[in-house]
């Protein structure tokens, strides 16, 4: 009886996740995303990689897995929360959504944000509320929530990490910029949101302050609520010195490094609760230094993929495309085609007409192999093979 009351509860909670107004922002920002980098790529290359709706479908399809896993985590451990706490989370993430600042859209600064706004509205505003919003519901900082609080938002880390490290490459978009010797070169940039559907759990004695007829479950003498929530997460990075599927991946794992630390350190504030602020701070200043210090790095460095004096470099391949058939990846060098040296993109393509149909390509790769390409082809075939290069 239990078990079916719980789901029962669950799915008339989840209904109201689709009304969230972070979500419906999240999905609007999304798809401007993917209208903005189309327009860049098609400014750049006269083509688009993939089409516009691109981010916001995946926005909405990549994350549900690690919602599930955040939520059954959270949930069998018991980490409960206040519900003040998730107003103000679900306010910090509007405002970073509508700024288009993704460079901030981590949750590690949602959680922290959150964790220490209400710390500050009880010593400084012990009565401020707004109708029923913000009733005090006497917070012990040094107690529940200086555990669960911060072992939440390593979880949230592990979960940005894990989609940055599997995602943010795949989905890295090339342009061109200016180089300091005044030619066109090409860099990557990698802008997305995610979309995780968390559930937290909430003492039903709070949430029947703001919404009485909100679902709620008995467990043992106590009355709990599920708390759908949007965890909107952003990446955004700009790669000139190296290719997105190297130093992605790299970023990715730090960060869920990162997370595990500070979930250790929240485990700890359960004997020590000040370790608790400790996890979030340090949690906060080291995802900034991650944030801020590789770009930095990234501007000091030359752009990798420019002009050359033979050969051309292939900055991205098109999906099913000949190129992509062939194994040409970004990076590539071609130096001849159909056994013709080229110099720049007009002599690539004037060499691709000479065999209209069958393609040889002499490619020398990152690693500084020459390796043979071949592929034969057809007139539906793109007639640049599907490959974006440097002009």
């Amino acid at each position: 009886m239990m078990s079916s009351e719980l789901l029962l509860n669950m799915k008339d909670s989840l209904l109201y996740f689709f009304l969230n107004p972070v979500w419906l922002l999240a999905i609007l920002a999304a798809f401007m995303l993917g209208s903005k980098r189309v327009k860049q790529e098609r400014n750049d290359f006269k083509v688009s990689i993939q089409n516009g709706a691109s981010e916001m479908k995946h926005s909405i399809s990549s994350a549900w897995l690690h919602g599930l896993v955040l939520s059954i985590i959270i949930a069998g451990v018991g980490l409960i929360v206040d519900f003040n706490w998730i107003i103000i989370l679900s306010i910090v993430m509007i405002l970073v959504i509508v700024s288009f600042s993704y460079k901030l859209a981590s949750p590690i600064y949602y959680a922290a944000i959150a964790f220490f706004g209400l710390v500050a509205l009880d010593r400084f505003a012990g009565d401020f509320a707004i109708g029923s919003w913000f009733v005090q519901n006497d917070l012990d900082f040094f107690g529940t929530l200086a555990i669960t609080v911060p072992i939440i938002a390593g979880l949230f880390l592990i979960t940005e990490g894990s989609l940055i490290g599997r995602y943010a490459a795949r989905y890295a978009s090339p342009l061109l910029v200016p180089t300091q010797r005044g030619m066109r070169g090409a860099v990557y940039q990698s802008k997305l949101l995610w979309i995780v559907p968390v559930v937290l759990l909430v003492p039903g004695h709070m949430v029947a302050e703001y919404a009485p007829y909100w679902p709620q479950f008995t467990l043992g003498a106590e009355q709990f609520s599920f708390i759908p929530i949007p965890l909107v997460i952003g990446f955004s990075q700009m790669v000139r010195s190296t290719f997105p599927d190297v130093l992605f991946p790299k970023i990715g794992k730090g960060i869920v490094w990162l997370g595990i630390i500070v979930t250790a350190v929240g485990i700890g504030a359960i004997w020590l609760p000040v370790l608790g602020w400790v996890a979030l701070l340090a949690g906060v200043v080291c995802r900034i230094l991650l944030s801020f210090l590789i770009p930095l790095t990234e501007q000091r460095k030359s752009v990798l993929l420019v002009p050359q004096s033979e050969g051309v470099f292939v900055v991205a391949v098109l999906k099913d495309s000949p190129a992509e058939k062939m194994g040409i990846i970004s990076g590539d060098l071609i130096k001849s085609v159909n056994g013709i040296t080229v110099h720049n993109e007009d002599e690539l393509y004037d060499a691709i007409q000479v065999n209209a149909a069958h393609c040889r390509l002499q490619v020398i790769g990152r690693d500084g192999e020459v390796r043979l390409k071949q592929q034969v082809l057809f007139r539906h075939d793109h007639f640049r093979l599907g490959m974006l290069t440097v002009r």
